[in-house]
């Protein structure tokens, strides 16, 4: 019995072993049809200088396609602000100014460059 299990054990491994041939494209990247903003490993720095003016062109979270000042995802001592305003997706966890999910056409523009 333990030989039987050895052999199918092997057989398994080598079969894992072999490249099976792929049956479709690999999954192309997933991008928000709301921007065309770069993806993550396009973006040279993922998140802004501490030093970056609110509401500049460096103000911007790369990783969530928000400005940095207002992104409650990095900076979670954000939320109860957005909360005492009336701005928050409980659904989703983000205020609802960012929200694409409840609001699809909404469109979060970075800042042109040299914005003060």
């Amino acid at each position: 019995m333990k030989s039987v299990l050895c052999v199918a054990m092997a057989t398994l491994a080598f079969a894992c072993d072999r490249g099976v041939p792929a049956t479709s494209a690999p999954a192309a990247p997933v991008t928000n049809a709301a921007s065309a903003a770069p993806t993550l490993a396009a973006t040279a720095s993922a998140h802004a200088a501490a030093t970056a003016k609110p509401g500049s062109h460096e103000d911007w979270c790369g990783e969530h396609q928000v400005p940095e000042s207002q992104c409650t995802r990095c900076n979670p001592d954000l939320v109860p602000a957005f909360k005492a305003t009336n701005d928050w997706c409980a659904e989703h966890g983000l205020p609802e100014s960012q929200c694409l999910k409840c609001n699809p056409n909404l469109k979060i523009v970075r800042p042109p460059p040299g914005t003060p």
